[in-house]
């Protein structure tokens, strides 16, 4: 970073957006496009921003900070807390996380990548799909706190159709958003894997999609479901996931595992993981996670999938 950039520290809210300036004090304006840009505008020297990723309510600021040409940083809001605590913090307030984001993005800039607007497909994508979650997570809850009532079962009937029938519109926009984004084909291919519906594969093939991935490994760690290692000494600590990515996708890839266990290319697979000690969750979750690596390849590689043939079949 040259001596002439500044680093802002922004704490964005729904209604109020709060700017530090290389630690000073906050300033407050209005989360609105204009009022952001006018302030962005103002700037006298190039600077880079550093942000938590709230919901959707970041977006404004970070993409006006881009098209004025200046560089941002997300940060993971579990860090930031967890930083927060490292450095005795007691106070949590809007203008104080602006000033605290300044301070990580001093210590930890080296290591931090500069974030990139995503597609417009996978913007899209993402909002269907987040909705649609929030719908079927509105279904089960209704199923199940009303399922012993007798007097209601006919209502809640007729309101579990009308949702289907939301959810029928959801999946329609689905399909035409990754048609519209030139994305079938990743789609189509994803879909001949065991286990993977329409659905997941929109997913899969919107995260594929985000940045240019590396390697399997990276496409893992985006979607958050690589392992987190805590050992020390002589103590082995409990693998658990860092859960780091979009919690939708994971979960149509753990709903997938479910699928794909029962099926000859992914049995053995799946007993293997069992007889490693892990319990079902975690076997579930090591073959969703052997699914993405392999919706990576193939979109990768722009290759069709090939079953694997189990031992002793033809």
């Amino acid at each position: 970073m040259s001596a002439t950039t500044s680093r802002i520290g922004v704490d964005v809210g729904k209604a109020e957006v709060w700017f530090s300036i290389n630690g000073e004090p906050a300033q407050c304006c209005k989360n609105t496009p204009a009022a952001i840009e006018r302030w962005i505008r103002g700037l006298t020297e190039p600077a880079d921003f550093a942000m938590e990723a709230t919901s959707d309510y970041h977006l404004v600021t970070a993409l006006e900070a881009i098209r004025q040409g200046h560089r941002v940083y997300l940060i993971n809001g579990y860090r930031l807390n967890r930083y927060r605590e490292s450095i005795g913090g007691r106070a949590k307030t809007d203008a104080g996380d602006a000033r605290l984001l300044v301070r990580y993005l001093e210590r930890e800039q080296d290591d931090l990548r500069p974030w990139t607007p995503p597609p417009e497909g996978y913007q899209t994508l993402q909002k269907l799909l987040r909705r649609r979650a929030t719908l079927v997570r509105a279904r089960v809850m209704l199923q199940q706190s009303l399922r012993g009532v007798p007097e209601l079962q006919t209502g809640l009937k007729s309101l579990l159709r009308q949702i289907q029938k939301i959810d029928d519109e959801l999946q329609r926009h689905l399909h035409k958003a990754v048609d519209r984004a030139g994305w079938s084909e990743d789609s189509r291919r994803c879909k001949q894997m065991e286990g993977v519906g329409p659905i997941t594969a929109a997913a899969l093939t919107m995260a594929f999609h985000r940045g240019h991935f590396r390697s399997s490994d990276a496409f893992i760690a985006f979607l958050g479901l690589d392992v987190r290692v805590r050992d020390s000494g002589q103590k082995r600590g409990r693998r658990r996931l860092t859960k780091q990515g979009d919690p939708e996708v994971r979960r149509l890839l753990y709903l997938a595992a479910m699928q794909a266990k029962s099926k000859p290319a992914w049995q053995d697979y799946y007993q293997r993981c069992l007889d490693r000690g892990l319990a079902t969750t975690q076997a579930l979750n090591a073959l969703a996670r052997k699914l993405a690596r392999v919706a990576f390849a193939l979109m990768k590689k722009q290759s069709d999938y090939q079953p694997k043939v189990p031992c002793g079949q033809t």
